[in-house]
C-alpha cells in the first residue's frame, strides 16, 4: 500500500509519478495482513523493552492516531468501500502484573493525546461479555478498529491511475544509478529516469537501498501468519489483544473472526512464507483462553506473509542524507495502519513541503 498511496498523494498535488511494482498489486504484505488499525503502543515490545523504549517510540503513536483520522475519511476520498470500522481496541489483562504494565503503558499513550481508558473486571463484563472471566481488567482505546486489506491498496491504485500515475506491474528493479541530478532505475523491463525516488518496498527496502550502497541496518522481513474462522453471528465488536501473550482478534464484515498476533510462520522450499503448525496451535490456545466461545467455531484458513520490521519498531520516513533525492517510506510492523499518513508525509517531503498536521519529523528521519 505504501507505494500506491504515496503515488496517489503526489499525483493529487500535480506531480508526475511512475510506480514500479515487483509483482502485482496487493499480493504481498499489503493484501495479506489482517487489516487491524492500531493506535496503542504494542504491548509485546513494551513488555520486553520497557519504559525507555516506550519514550522513544511514543511519537509514532501520534502518527498512528493521525493516520486513523485519515482512514475515517478515506472511503469518501477514494470513493470505495474500505470496510473501515472503529469499534475500539481492547487490551485485556490476566494478572495483576499485566494490569500494572498496561497502566504504565497508558501513561505514555496519554502523553501523545491518545484516549486510553482503564477497565476493571466490571468494565470488561459490561463492555466485552465475550471475554473470559479470568481477565481481570484492561485498557480500551476507542480509536482502533479495522479496514479491508483487500480493498485499500487497490482503491489507492485506481485513484492514482485516474490522476495520471503510470503503474508498471511485474517489473523488478535490478539496479539504481546516479544520472546527473537524478537517477536511472534499471529493471527487467528497461530503464526509467527519475529526478527523485521513493523506496516504499517494505521488506525489500534494504535490498533496494543497497543498490545505492545504503545500509538500512536491521530493516528486514519476518514471516508471520493469520487465521480466519467460519462465518458466525456478531460476537466481537472490538480489536482485541491480550497482555500475557501475543493475540489480535477481531470480526470482519462477513462474520469471520481473524486471529493473529505476530506468530512466526516458516519459509517454504520455494522461498515463500507458509503456515507453522506449532504457531497455529499456540495462537489458538491463547485466543481460546481469552474468548471461550471460540471452542465451537472452526478455523477455515491460515495464511502467512512477510511483514517488514525492525527491532526498535521505529518508522524511517524521509530523504537519505547522503543521497539527495532518494527517500524512504518505511513503517515497520504497523504499515497498514500508518499507510495513509506515511504516504502523505512522503509526498510532502518529496516536494520540499513541511509535514502535514504540524508533525515533528525529527524522530523518524533517516540517519547517516
Amino acid at each position: 500500500m505504501a507505494g500506491c498511496a504515496t503515488a496517489y498523494y503526489l499525483a493529487k498535488d500535480g506531480v508526475a509519478v511512475t510506480l514500479l511494482e515487483r509483482f502485482d498489486l496487493n499480493t504481498l504484505a499489503s493484501g495479506s495482513n489482517a487489516g487491524s488499525l492500531h493506535a496503542q503502543i504494542p504491548h509485546d515490545p513494551y513488555a520486553r523493552m520497557g519504559d525507555s523504549w516506550a519514550e522513544r517510540y511514543r511519537p509514532a503513536v501520534g502518527l498512528l492516531a493521525k493516520s486513523i483520522e485519515m482512514w475515517r475519511d478515506l472511503p469518501r476520498e477514494l470513493d470505495a468501500d474500505l470496510e473501515v470500522k472503529l469499534g475500539g481496541g481492547l487490551l485485556v489483562a490476566r494478572t495483576a502484573a499485566d494490569m500494572r504494565a498496561i497502566e504504565a503503558k497508558a501513561r505514555h499513550e496519554r502523553a501523545q493525546g491518545l484516549d486510553v481508558r482503564l477497565f476493571d473486571r466490571a468494565d470488561i463484563a459490561r463492555e466485552a461479555p465475550y471475554v473470559s472471566e479470568s481477565m481481570i481488567g484492561g485498557a480500551f482505546c476507542p480509536d482502533e478498529g479495522k479496514a479491508s486489506p483487500f480493498a485499500a491498496t487497490l482503491a489507492y491504485a485506481r485513484a492514482a491511475t485516474a490522476l495520471g500515475v503510470t503503474i508498471h506491474r511485474q517489473t523488478t528493479v535490478l539496479g539504481i544509478e546516479r544520472e546527473g541530478q537524478g537517477f536511472a532505475v534499471v529493471t527487467d523491463k528497461g530503464r526509467f529516469a527519475a529526478p527523485r525516488i521513493v523506496n516504499a518496498a517494505g521488506a525489500d527496502a534494504g535490498r533496494v537501498a543497497a543498490m545505492l550502497s545504503i545500509d538500512l541496518g536491521d530493516v528486514q522481513g519476518f514471516p508471520i501468519q493469520v487465521s480466519a474462522t467460519e462465518k458466525v453471528g456478531p460476537l466481537i465488536p472490538h480489536l482485541l489483544y491480550c497482555a500475557s501473550d501475543r493475540l489480535t482478534l477481531k470480526q470482519n464484515g462477513v462474520g469471520s473472526l481473524l486471529i493473529g498476533g505476530g506468530w512466526e510462520a516458516d519459509i517454504g522450499p520455494n522461498g515463500t512464507p507458509v503456515a507453522n503448525l506449532d504457531s497455529l496451535r499456540r495462537n489458538m490456545a491463547v485466543a481460546l483462553s481469552v474468548v471461550p466461545a471460540l471452542s465451537n467455531i472452526s478455523i477455515v484458513r491460515t495464511w502467512a506473509a512477510i511483514v517488514n520490521g525492525t527491532e526498535d519498531w521505529m518508522p524511517i520516513l524521509g530523504e537519505i542524507p547522503r543521497e539527495p533525492g532518494f527517500f524512504l517510506n518505511f513503517f515497520p510492523w504497523m504499515g497498514f495502519t500508518a499507510g495513509p499518513i506515511a504516504a502523505r508525509i512522503m509526498a510532502n517531503q518529496v516536494q520540499g513541503k513541511p509535514a502535514p498536521f504540524d508533525i515533528d519529523m525529527t524522530p523518524f528521519l533517516p540517519r547517516g
